[in-house]
């Protein structure tokens, strides 16, 4: 079975295009390579295009005939989305209604939706359940939301089926060290603590130490991308069974503070971490941690990789041999 896999040359897409082919599917990976690598797909074939380009993206259904779409492709930078919505709103939403309009002109009737946590805004309760309150604080998660809205428009008036995945924080590698998060500019905390270790920048930046929380630091539930493909594929097979649309969080259910993440950095490594703090960062909560029980029950997921210490180790290890070969020359 051939799945489309929109940003499948990205982070989350693709190790959850190398994690389809393992598990039997055939990854069509439809990517503009503007935030994507191409060296990152290689478990299936390539289709070099954007979703603001109907032509290209009906000729890509056309040539593959796909009979589900996992659907990465978006801009996902907070900061940016507040100084650039248009840019956000163009690219998350409206391309995504593009997507969905070659789905229904192609007859193809099942996708997952790579959604975010960033939907619930500021948290009413700990932890998040997916009945929490959709109140976004950003572009970002305002055009995600959008998105899922129209699923369950879609859904009552074309018949559409729908998995949307909440991510929390993404994080670590690809265990075998085929694939790892690089992103330019990087904005996440491991990869930067990590790049911090290797002095391929100068410092990691603590934003906010007066938070309400054991040292003061923000706590965040971070979530192994490993984990998070296998939920794809099982989202996936949910659809293909006749499984309902729904809604579901992915996360571990294990909060990790700034000070707590930077220290397991350190402890892979065995080098010190050059830290500079700062004022707290406008919009951030003092700790966001999700339920996923209802994945759990709904796909029988399991995240074993989703502990801070497999995230960080794996993370390292993949950061640090890319390290070691840009310093050898290869």
């Amino acid at each position: 079975m051939r799945i489309l896999v929109t940003g499948g040359a990205g982070y989350i897409g693709s190790h959850t295009a190398k994690a389809l082919a393992r598990a039997g599917f055939e990854p069509i990976v439809f990517d503009n390579l503007s935030e994507g690598h191409e060296w990152a797909v290689r478990w299936g074939p390539l289709v070099q295009g954007d979703l603001g380009d109907r032509e290209a993206l009906a000729a890509a259904f056309d040539a593959y005939r796909p009979e589900a779409v996992i659907h990465f492709a978006a801009h996902a930078y907070v900061g940016e989305s507040v100084e650039l919505p248009r840019k956000y709103f163009q690219n998350n939403v409206a391309n995504t209604l593009n997507l969905l309009g070659a789905m229904l002109d192609h007859g193809v009737s099942r996708i997952v939706f790579s959604s975010t946590c960033s939907t619930y805004g500021e948290p009413v309760g700990i932890p998040i359940t997916e009945d929490h309150p959709q109140c976004p604080l950003n572009p970002y998660g305002e055009s995600k939301l959008f998105v899922e809205k129209v699923l369950r428009w879609y859904e009552k008036a074309y018949g559409l089926k729908w998995v949307a995945l909440r991510y929390f924080n993404a994080a670590g590698a690809d265990p075998e060290g085929d694939l790892g998060e690089d992103h330019d500019p990087e904005t996440h905390l491991i990869p930067l603590a990590i790049q911090a270790a290797l002095h391929v920048r100068p410092e990691v930046t603590v934003m906010g130490t007066d938070y309400a929380t054991p040292d003061g630091t923000a706590i965040r539930d971070y979530v192994h991308v490993t984990d998070l493909s296998e939920a794809h594929v099982r989202a996936l097979a949910y659809l293909i069974e006749g499984g309902q649309p729904i809604a579901l969080n992915l996360g571990s259910g294990i909060g990790s503070s700034v000070l707590q993440i930077i220290a397991a950095v350190e402890r892979a490594s065995g080098r010190v971490v050059p830290v500079r703090h700062s004022s707290r960062r406008s919009g951030d909560a003092a700790i966001l941690l999700a339920d996923a029980s209802r994945a759990v029950r709904t796909l029988g997921w399991k995240h074993p990789y989703s502990c801070p210490e497999a995230i960080v180790d794996t993370a390292w290890r993949w950061h640090h041999t890319r390290y070691l070969r840009r310093e050898d020359g290869r």
